[in-house]
């Protein structure tokens, strides 16, 4: 598993996240997590969560509501509605630097805030509740003692998970406003509702209201002994393994069956459509990629393109030729980094060419790094043109296209 720290414009400001991600292969799909009321993205819960979703081929997203962990925002400033739309923002920021979720999951508070943002994230097929209240009004017990000063003043401290945390008037007059059981009447997706019979936060009666608001098709699993945080790491793993095995369902299938075929075969390259928009997944021997186009082309820029592809393969080949040549004359090549950029150009631009239509032009940039003379230079600017893809797009192709009978 691998992971980068990145951040997103929310409801109020940047929010702090980690996307992570299957470190064997390219994702099958995307999923968001989103953590317990006053928790961060790093709670103990969501990392097992998160984790047993990757190791089933999700990339997952998960991140700090405003005003919470190291996202921006005063934390008094924001509701149950800012917290909503702070998913549907990490629901944009997958579409269009990733793919849209397949799958979004919420623990607690955060798993009213999918069901109630799942409406709004047509992409997503799947849905998943661990320990989520029914409706969001659910909360206000934690800070029942302090209700008159909220009343009265317009805001007061409470002390929540040990720490404390400014409560305004708006936070539950926010609250008491949703009717989450509407937005789950309406959920038109699959539901996995996870909750712990011993639940003291939130008691199971709340799973059942959210069983009986939503249509099929619809689960539960009963989390047994566990706690409200899943602070016991066998609850967890069992939670994450659960989850993870039902949510696969709403992956694209793997074509091992393909792949399988062609497994030694290194000349050999299976393309085929992931599911999602126009992203394809590619195959070639033990190795899995993935090739998109970009949001403004109606691609979701889960992978490079197919002409990035085509770049990088001449790239590849060209400074592999180096090295070799390198290695066999005993010149002392320590590193090649090569720029390349394609475009169509008219050929009165190239003073190569004699076709009066547009063209295809690439433009390779070498950077060599060693204690190298200027002929060892121009000695190896030379050999790169002989580099086997070079000499494939320069010369004459024969493509020949049939169907499979």
């Amino acid at each position: 598993m691998s992971q980068k720290k990145i951040q997103f414009s929310g409801s109020q400001g940047q929010l702090a996240a980690v996307l992570e991600f299957p470190s064997d292969a390219a994702p099958r799909g995307y999923a968001l997590f989103a953590h317990c009321f006053t928790c961060t993205k790093d709670i103990f819960s969501a990392r097992y969560l998160t984790t047993g979703l990757v190791a089933r081929g999700f990339a997952v997203l998960r991140f700090d509501f405003t005003g919470l962990g190291a996202s921006e925002g005063d934390f008094a400033n924001t509701n149950f509605s800012s917290n909503v739309q702070d998913l549907i923002c990490a629901a944009d920021y997958l579409r269009n630097e990733h793919q849209a979720p397949t799958l979004i999951v919420g623990h607690s508070l955060g798993g009213a805030a999918v069901l109630a943002a799942a409406g709004d994230i047509p992409e997503t097929r799947a849905v998943a509740t661990v320990g989520a209240p029914a409706e969001p009004a659910h909360v206000q017990h934690l800070f029942s003692d302090v209700r008159e000063s909220i009343e009265r003043d317009g805001e007061a401290q409470v002390q929540l998970g040990g720490y404390p945390f400014r409560i305004k008037k708006q936070f539950l007059e926010d609250i008491e406003g949703v009717r989450l059981a509407e937005r789950i009447s309406t959920l038109n997706k699959a539901l996995l509702i996870l909750h712990s019979v011993v639940d003291t936060t939130v008691d199971i009666d709340n799973a059942r209201k959210i069983y009986a608001a939503a249509k099929h098709p619809k689960s539960f699993v009963s989390l047994d002994t566990a706690d409200h945080l899943l602070s016991d790491k066998r609850d967890a793993t069992y939670a994450a393994d659960v989850l993870a095995t039902w949510a696969e369902r709403y992956l694209p299938a793997p074509i091992t069956a393909a792949t399988d075929e062609v497994t030694e075969d290194a000349q050999t390259v299976i393309v085929t459509e992931s599911g999602a928009g126009l992203a394809q997944r590619i195959y070639n021997g033990k190795h899995e990629l993935v090739a998109d186009e970009p949001s403004s082309l109606g691609g979701a820029n889960t992978g490079p393109t197919p002409y990035g592809y085509l770049l990088g393969a001449l790239g590849a080949c060209s400074t592999i030729t180096l090295r070799m040549y390198a290695q066999r004359k005993n010149i002392p090549l320590a590193k090649v980094t090569v720029t390349l950029q394609h475009q169509k150009i008219h050929a009165s631009d190239c003073e190569h060419c004699d076709s009066k239509e547009k063209i295809d032009s690439i433009e390779r940039v070498f950077t060599l790094e060693g204690q190298l003379t200027d002929e060892q230079r121009a000695t190896l600017l030379a050999i790169a043109d002989k580099c086997p893809v070079h000499k494939t797009l320069q010369g004459t192709i024969n493509i020949n296209t049939t169907l499979k009978k």
